[in-house]
């Protein structure tokens, strides 16, 4: 129950997250977006991460998992905020969140064993969030030039997402959750705000301020909800975090107008349905 619980947990602080960067990337260039909720992630998870101390298994493979759970995350953002400049949250945001499938597969070829029935289930919230992201047909001419871009930038995000989430969870098994949470924020500010900074590329707006800092806040919540569910289970936390995607397809159908077709209300129907017996199955 924990798993179900900590992937829902990220879920819904990486909805919230989404929605913010879905405007401020729109605002600012997307990679000064990334390095601003880098920064203000950094200065969230820190402080727990100082009074944790630095972990004695942070070194070997726990030390690699730590590397890549990072670098998954930031190369996933960039590629995310880029694909929300240019499209709605509804078409990227579904297809993003496939990172769950990913990370479930990626577990379960590592040997973690799964009962057929949550086998199913996955499969179900998967396929669910596969129909979520079918966008309508484009209209104008401009449209049609940027959707497939727009997918190939989601794709890719999921990808990257991904092998981070399964990264973490290994990550998680050896290192206390706040310096899982710190991976991220460290590498983001080492690798792309502090060139950014040094080189005066490193945007802000007023506007956006207040939309990175709770983006920032945002993800560092999800990282720690997401690591405690995946304790107990990788690929059941992976995929019901995946849930973002459709809490974000609803956030912006009620906050920005953005419609949805039928095929992608059946899509979020059937990820609600296989998180609820995937609950009971887990219970």
């Amino acid at each position: 129950m924990i798993a179900i619980l900590g992937g829902l947990g990220a879920a819904v602080a990486w909805a919230l997250s989404t929605l913010c960067s879905s405007r401020s990337s729109r605002l600012i260039a997307p990679l000064s977006v990334v390095a601003w909720v880098m920064l203000v992630g950094l200065v969230v998870a820190a402080p727990p991460a100082a009074l944790d101390g630095i972990p004695r298994a942070l070194h070997g493979s726990t030390l690699v998992w730590f590397v890549l759970a990072g670098a998954g995350n930031v190369i996933g953002l960039v590629l995310t905020y880029h694909a929300l400049r240019l499209g709605q949250v509804a078409l990227v945001s579904p297809l993003v969140s496939t990172e769950g499938a990913i990370a479930a597969v990626i577990a379960i070829v590592a040997g973690e064993s799964l009962a057929p029935g949550v086998g199913v289930t996955l499969g179900l919230i998967a396929a669910g969030v596969c129909l979520a992201s079918v966008s309508r047909p484009a209209v104008a001419a401009e449209d049609a030039y940027r959707h497939p871009v727009v997918v190939a930038l989601a794709a890719a995000a999921a990808l990257a997402f991904g092998a981070s989430l399964y990264a973490t969870g290994r990550a998680g098994t050896s290192l206390p959750a706040s310096w899982v949470a710190l991976s991220a924020r460290l590498f983001g500010v080492v690798a792309l705000t502090l060139p950014l900074a040094l080189r005066g590329r490193l945007q802000l707006t007023r506007r956006a301020a207040k939309l990175v800092a709770a983006s920032g806040v945002a993800e560092v919540v999800g990282f720690y909800s997401y690591t405690l569910g995946s304790r107990h289970g990788i690929a059941v936390a992976a995929v019901l975090s995946s849930q973002f995607g459709a809490l974000s397809l609803l956030g912006a159908y009620v906050l920005f107008g953005e419609r949805l077709t039928r095929l992608q209300l059946t899509g979020v129907a059937g990820v609600i349905v296989g998180v609820a017996v995937l609950s009971g199955l887990r219970a």
